[in-house]
């Protein structure tokens, strides 16, 4: 952190989220809080198995949010089928960014889909103002992307 902050970088520090007996909200705090007093410039919760419950979600962003002065960014993955609720739950609770995967390329392992997301938020305070005509546009280039990318690899040379 030393070296990046010297150099006018951002720290952005994550947490690993996971679900243990030891991985507590109460523990992810105190993390949290020694990031901050190393000199993290924001703070990522990375739940790279999509174990993270929406109410987990809601409840660790709302604690980050009210004890720690960084912005929090919120990453999950599609895996257990959860990712879109925790996103939104962590929307709710008043997480800074939500990372997402444009939806040709979401679900899965992926992120929830953007447009889900841009979606469920119009009309409310955290409307993204992202225009899902052209999101829309977006996906079908990807998903001729990855068509491409499927049928050269059933058939390489070709």
């Amino acid at each position: 952190m030393a070296f990046v902050k010297r150099e006018g970088g951002h720290v952005q520090a994550s947490v690993s989220y996971t679900i243990s007996p030891v991985h507590t909200v109460a523990g992810y705090l105190e993390l949290g809080r020694q990031l901050g007093d190393l000199g993290a410039d924001s703070l990522c919760i990375k739940d790279m198995a999509g174990m993270i419950s929406p109410y987990v979600s809601y409840e660790l962003v709302s604690e980050l949010k009210s004890q720690i002065a960084l912005p929090v960014q919120f990453h999950t993955h599609y895996t257990s089928g959860m990712a879109m609720a925790a996103a939104l739950k962590a929307v709710e609770a008043g997480v800074d960014v939500v990372d997402t995967a444009i939806s040709s390329l979401s679900g899965l392992t992926s992120q929830p889909p953007t447009e889900s997301l841009v979606s469920s938020l119009q009309g409310t305070e955290r409307d993204t103002g992202l225009d899902l005509n052209l999101l829309a546009e977006i996906s079908a280039y990807f998903a001729t992307v990855r068509r491409s990318t499927r049928d050269s690899k059933r058939n390489p040379g070709s």
